[in-house]
C-alpha cells in the first residue's frame, strides 16, 4: 500500500513522462502495484481485502446445513478439503461462523430455554370426580376430571375426561396444556392409572408422552404433603359443581369451567417476580388413538364432542365405536368387532355441525412411537444425514471449477526432485490385499499346528 506522499511522488512523476516501470524502480515498488493506483482500482489509505478462498464452498456448506442442522463442522471441514479447500480448520470455521448460518431448530431452542436462568414451571395434575353427573354424559356415577396447575404462578386448567383409560388422559393431558399456553420442565402425577403401574412406576406409554411433550415425568409420593395451592383449586372446583346446573351439558360445562380458570388468574396477578416461563407445545397433539362407543339414534346419527355424525338409516340402534387418532383430522365408525363403517372429517368440537361420511378411507393402525432419549437430547442430532441431491449438485460445480481435482480421488503431488514415488489410490488397495492375504495365511498356519497339537 502506497502512502500520501508516494503517491503524490507517483503522479509528479508519470505526469513528467516517466514510464511505470521507471517509477516501480525508483520507488522499489511492485509494476502492478503502481499501475493499480494510476488506473483508480486502488485507493490511497485503503488496503485491499485479502482474497477469501472459503467464497466459493459458501453454497455447498448452507446447503450441508440446511439438509441437517446438526452436522458437525469437523465433518464438513473434511468434505471441503475433498473438493479443494486448503486452509486451515481454524480458518474454516471463522470463515462458517461468518458467512454461513446454521438453520434453527425447534427441539435445540427448546433445551436452551431450559438451561436458561430464567425459572421453569412445574405441572401439578391432578384427579377431580364430579358425583352425579347428567345422564348423557354416559360415563356412570362419577365425573372425571384432569386439572393441571402451574406450581409457581398458580395458574390451573381443567379438561373433562369421558374415559380414564391412556388415550383419553393424553388427550386431556393436552387441552390442558394448550389451555396453559406451554407445558412446565416437569410433570407431577399422583400413584394413579394410567399414569402409574401397580408397582408404582410410571408407564412406558405414557413416559413416552412426556418426551413427545418435551417434560420429565415424576410421581407423588402418598407421604408428601399436599399442596395448597392445589387443594384451594379442588375447592373451588368442588364448589363449582354444587352450585351448577343439573342439566348441563359437557360441552357447556367445559366452557363454565374455563371461565371460573380465568377469573382465578386475574385474582391471581404477581407483580414484582421473575415470571416462569412455559416450554412451546408441539404442533400436533401426541399420537393417541381414542375409541368411545355410542348408540345410533332413530334418525341414524351418533352424536360426539357436539357434533352429529350420520349413519345409514338401517343402522338406527345399532352400537358403533368411533375412533381416532388425535394427530389426525378425521374418524372412524367402526362395528364393535372392529370392522370400518364410515370415515368422516372430524368437525370442530361444539361445533353443533352434522357431518356426512366422507370419500375416503383411512387405516385405524398404532400410533407411530416419537424416538428420542430425554427432553434434553435432540432426536434428530444422532442421525448422520448423507449428502442430499442439491448437495452433490454443488460438490460437482466445485469439482469443475478445480478441472484437475477429482472428487472422489485426488493422486497426491511427488516430492521435491521426483525422488519420491507418487501414491495413489490403487498402491493403498493393493497394501490392502496384500495385509488380507498375509492374516489369511497367518490363520492357516495357525489352525495346522493347532490339529497337530489335538493328534499328538
Amino acid at each position: 500500500m502506497l502512502s500520501a506522499e508516494e503517491y503524490s511522488e507517483v503522479c509528479v512523476l508519470w505526469g513528467q513522462g516517466w514510464s511505470i516501470s521507471a517509477i516501480a524502480r525508483h520507488l522499489d515498488r511492485d509494476r502492478k502495484t503502481i499501475r493499480a493506483y494510476l488506473s483508480g482500482d486502488r485507493t490511497v489509505g485503503v488496503r485491499v481485502a485479502p482474497h477469501d478462498d472459503f467464497l466459493r464452498f459458501i453454497p455447498y456448506c448452507q446447503q450441508r446445513l440446511d439438509d441437517d442442522p446438526h452436522l458437525q463442522a469437523s465433518a464438513l471441514y473434511t468434505e471441503v478439503l475433498e473438493l479443494g479447500y486448503q486452509r486451515a480448520y481454524s480458518t474454516f470455521t471463522r470463515a462458517l461462523r461468518r458467512h454461513v448460518s446454521r438453520p434453527h431448530c425447534a427441539v435445540c431452542s427448546r433445551n436452551s430455554a431450559q438451561n436458561s436462568h430464567v425459572p421453569l414451571e412445574e405441572v401439578y395434575f391432578d384427579w377431580v370426580q364430579l358425583p352425579n353427573p347428567p345422564t348423557d354424559w354416559n360415563c356412570g356415577r362419577t365425573a372425571d376430571l384432569l386439572m393441571g396447575a402451574l406450581t409457581r404462578s398458580g395458574r390451573w386448567r381443567a379438561a373433562i375426561v369421558g374415559v380414564k383409560d391412556l388415550p383419553h388422559t393424553v388427550q386431556a393431558v393436552d387441552q390442558v396444556l394448550r389451555r396453559l399456553g406451554g407445558t412446565g420442565q416437569r410433570w407431577l402425577f399422583d400413584r394413579t392409572p394410567p399414569v402409574c403401574s401397580q408397582s408404582g412406576k410410571s408407564t412406558t406409554g405414557f413416559q413416552e408422552v412426556a418426551t413427545y411433550y418435551g417434560a420429565t415425568l415424576a410421581m407423588r409420593r402418598k407421604s408428601d404433603p399436599p399442596n395448597p395451592v392445589v387443594r384451594a383449586h379442588r375447592s373451588a372446583i368442588h364448589h363449582w359443581w354444587a352450585t351448577a346446573a343439573g342439566d348441563l351439558g359437557v360441552l357447556a360445562a367445559q366452557g363454565s369451567l374455563d371461565c371460573l380458570a380465568e377469573r382465578s388468574d386475574g385474582r391471581r396477578q404477581r407483580t414484582g417476580r421473575e415470571v416462569p416461563i412455559l416450554l412451546p407445545l408441539p404442533s400436533k397433539p401426541f399420537p393417541a388413538r381414542t375409541c368411545v362407543q355410542r348408540r345410533v339414534d332413530p334418525d341414524g346419527l351418533i352424536q360426539l364432542e357436539g357434533n352429529f355424525y350420520a349413519l345409514p338409516a338401517e343402522l338406527a340402534g345399532a352400537t358403533v365405536k368411533v375412533r381416532r387418532r388425535l394427530d389426525e383430522p378425521h374418524l372412524a365408525v367402526t362395528t364393535t368387532r372392529g370392522a370400518v363403517i364410515a370415515c368422516f372429517d372430524r368437525a370442530p368440537e361444539g361445533a353443533g355441525r352434522t357431518v356426512i361420511a366422507s370419500g375416503h378411507t383411512i387405516t385405524i393402525e398404532r400410533p407411530a412411537r416419537p424416538t428420542g432419549t430425554g427432553p434434553r437430547a435432540c432426536p434428530a442430532g444422532k442421525i448422520r444425514r448423507p449428502r442430499s441431491q442439491a448437495a452433490l449438485a454443488e460438490a460437482q460445480a466445485l469439482a469443475r471449477h478445480e478441472g484437475k481435482h477429482s472428487m472422489r480421488t485426488e493422486a497426491a503431488q511427488p516430492l521435491q526432485g521426483g525422488a519420491g514415488p507418487t501414491i495413489t489410490q490403487s498402491s493403498q488397495s493393493e497394501r490392502s490385499s496384500d495385509g488380507c492375504r498375509a492374516r489369511l495365511r497367518h490363520l492357516s498356519a495357525r489352525t495346522c499346528h493347532d490339529r497337530d497339537l489335538f493328534r499328538g
